[in-house]
C-alpha cells in the first residue's frame, strides 16, 4: 500500500523507523529486532540507507522481509549523495524488483572524505534531483522526503529552507517526514509557515525517544535540535540511571506524541533505533488513543 494513501486517514497512526546492519555478521540480530517491531503492526515501517550507500545492500532485504512476512507497508530509504546516475538507476530497479513502491528520497550525509569537495560535477547535488529522477522513472512510486522544523543545518535561514522544500514538493514529493524535534511548538510554527508557502502534502512528525543520556549529545550534533529546559532537567535528574533514563525518555516521547495527536497531527513516526522494547512500550502507552 502507498503511504500517501495511509496518510489520508484522519485517525491517530504510529509508524517506526529501523536501520540495516553495518556488516553481514550483524544481519541476523537486526532482522530479529525489525521483525519484533513489525509484529506490533505499525502503520508502516521505514528502513534507512547508510551514508554513501554503505549499508544499502541490506536496506531492501530488511524492507522486503517486513513487507512479505508481516504485511506491514515499508518505506525504503534511498540517498544520492556522490552517486552516479547509473548507480541510482540500478538501485531504483532493485527497489521495483523487490515489490516496494514507497521510497524516501534523501540527499544523504556528505562522506567525510568528500567534505569540501567540488560538487558541481555531481549527478545529484540535492534531494530534489533524486525526487525528479524517481518521478520520471517510476511515476507509480510514492515518494517521501525530509523536512526540518528547525531549519536544515546547511540553510542560511528558514525562508530559504522552505523555498527549497517547496522545490522538492513541486518535483513530485508526495509527503514529508520531519527531522526529530523535542519542542512541539517548533513544529506547529513550522507547519503554519509551510502551509502559507503553499506546501500542502501530508506531514509526518518524527519523534526520537532519548533512552540514555549519551544519545543527547549525538542528537543535538546530528540535527541541531533545540532541547527544552524541561527535557534538560529530565536528563540531569535521571541520566545517571540507565533504567530510570529509559523510562523517563519513553514517557517524554509519549507525552510529545499525545500532544501532537491532540493538536491534529495524526501521523507520528518514531525513530525507534531497532529497539523493539522501546517501540512496544510507546505503542502500549498509546493503545486506547490509537484505537480511536
Amino acid at each position: 500500500m502507498k503511504i500517501s494513501h495511509l496518510l489520508q486517514q484522519h485517525t491517530p497512526a504510529l509508524s517506526f523507523e529501523v536501520f540495516p546492519p553495518k556488516t553481514e555478521t550483524g544481519f541476523e540480530s537486526v532482522k530479529v529486532a525489525t521483525e519484533e517491531i513489525a509484529k506490533l503492526r505499525p502503520a508502516f515501517m521505514s528502513v534507512t540507507y547508510g551514508a554513501g550507500g554503505g549499508t544499502s545492500r541490506y536496506t531492501l532485504e530488511i524492507a522486503k522481509n517486513i513487507k512479505e512476512m508481516y504485511g506491514v507497508p515499508t518505506l525504503a530509504h534511498l540517498t544520492c549523495v556522490s552517486s552516479t546516475r547509473e548507480t541510482v538507476r540500478e538501485k531504483i530497479a532493485q527497489i521495483r524488483e523487490a515489490g516496494i513502491q514507497n521510497v524516501m528520497a534523501l540527499r544523504g550525509d556528505i562522506p567525510k572524505e568528500l567534505e569540501g569537495a567540488d560538487r558541481s560535477g555531481w549527478d545529484y547535488r540535492y534531494a530534489v534531483d533524486l525526487i525528479a529522477e524517481l518521478k520520471a522513472a517510476c511515476p507509480d512510486f510514492c515518494i517521501g522526503a525530509a523536512c526540518y522544523p528547525e531549519i536544515h543545518p546547511e540553510s542560511e535561514n528558514q525562508r530559504e529552507d522552505i523555498r527549497r522544500l517547496k522545490e522538492k514538493v513541486d518535483a513530485g514529493c508526495d509527503f514529508l517526514t520531519t527531522q526529530m524535534f523535542f519542542d512541539n511548538n517548533l513544529l506547529y510554527n513550522f507547519l503554519y509557515k509551510i502551509r502559507e508557502a503553499g506546501i500542502t502534502v501530508p506531514i509526518v512528525a518524527g519523534v526520537m525517544p532519548i533512552t540514555n543520556a549519551n544519545q543527547v549529545e549525538r542528537a543535538v550534533k546530528l540535527s541541531g535540535s533545540f532541547m527544552p529546559q524541561r527535557f534538560k532537567s529530565l536528563v540531569d535528574k535521571f541520566g545517571v540511571s540507565p533504567a530510570a533514563m529509559k523510562q523517563a525518555g519513553i514517557a517524554y516521547a509519549t507525552d510529545q506524541i499525545i500532544d501532537l495527536y491532540a493538536n491534529g497531527i495524526t501521523n507520528v513516526h518514531v525513530y525507534s533505533m531497532n529497539k523493539p522494547d522501546v517501540a512496544a512500550k510507546i505503542q502500549a502507552n498509546l493503545s486506547d488513543i490509537l484505537a480511536l
